[in-house]
C-alpha cells in the first residue's frame, strides 16, 4: 500500500509539473518580446541598442551615443536660420543719356524697400572627420555660417516716386534692377553689421543644448 500511494503521489506531481510548464513558456515569450519593444523603441529614439544603453548605465552616464549618430542628429537639423536682419531705406535708381540732358530721356525711380537677411549654418554639410566623440566629451567642427535668405517684403515695398523725361517711356526693367540693388545693399549691411558672427554664436548655443541633451559633459568647438 505504501508504495503504490508513493507512485500515485509522483505520478500527480508529475501530471502537474507538465500542466504548468505551457504556462513557464508563455511567460518567458512575454519577457523576451518585452525586452526586444523596450530595445527597438531605444533603438528608434536614440540610435543606439539597449545593451550599449546598459553597459553606458552600468558606467554612470545615463545614454551613450556614439559618433554616427551625433553626425545623424545634426545633419537632420539641416540650414539651422539662426539669426535674421532687417532694413528700411530708399534705394534710387536710373537710366539716362550720355548725349542729351536728363530733362528729355531719362528714367529715375526712388523704392521705399523693406527687408530681410537670414544668416545661418548648412549643418547637411558636416561631415563624420568632424565629429570626435570620447566617452561624454565631444569635439565638433562646425560650417561657417553664411546668409541663407534675402528678401524683400513685398507689401511694404514700394515705389516712392518715378520720373521720366519728356522723350522717355518707364523702361520695365528699372524697377527689377533696383530691387537687386537693393537686396545686394541688404546683404551688405547684415554683414557689417556683424550678422555672420552672431550666427555663428547662436549655432554654437543650438548645438550645445543639443549634445547636452544627449548626455554629453563636455562640449568643445574646433
Amino acid at each position: 500500500m505504501v508504495s503504490r500511494a508513493v507512485t500515485m503521489n509522483t505520478a500527480y506531481h508529475a501530471q502537474r509539473v507538465n500542466r504548468s510548464s505551457p504556462w513557464a513558456k508563455i511567460f518567458a515569450l512575454g519577457f523576451l518580446l518585452a525586452l526586444f519593444a523596450v530595445g527597438l523603441t531605444v533603438w528608434l529614439a536614440t540610435g543606439t541598442g539597449l545593451l550599449s544603453l546598459l553597459r553606458a548605465y552600468r558606467g554612470g552616464s545615463l545614454i551613450h551615443i556614439d559618433q554616427p549618430t551625433v553626425v545623424r542628429q545634426i545633419q537632420q537639423l539641416q540650414r539651422l536660420e539662426t539669426v535674421s536682419f532687417t532694413m528700411d531705406k530708399i534705394i534710387s535708381g536710373e537710366h539716362d543719356s550720355p548725349y542729351l540732358p536728363k530733362f528729355l530721356v531719362s528714367d529715375r525711380l526712388l523704392l521705399v524697400v523693406h527687408g530681410e537677411v537670414i544668416a545661418g549654418v548648412d549643418l547637411s554639410k558636416v561631415q563624420p572627420a568632424d565629429v570626435i566623440v570620447q566617452g561624454p566629451s565631444i569635439s565638433l567642427h562646425l560650417p561657417k555660417a553664411q546668409l541663407l535668405v534675402t528678401r524683400l517684403d513685398n507689401a511694404q515695398t514700394r515705389v516712392y516716386s518715378r520720373d521720366t523725361g519728356l522723350f522717355s517711356s518707364p523702361d520695365p526693367n528699372l524697377e527689377s534692377e533696383v530691387r537687386q540693388e537693393a537686396e545686394r545693399q541688404l546683404q551688405e549691411a547684415a554683414v557689417e553689421g556683424d550678422i555672420l558672427k552672431t550666427a555663428d554664436g547662436n549655432a554654437r548655443s543650438t548645438i550645445s543644448s543639443l549634445l547636452q541633451g544627449l548626455g554629453f559633459k563636455k562640449i568643445d568647438f574646433r
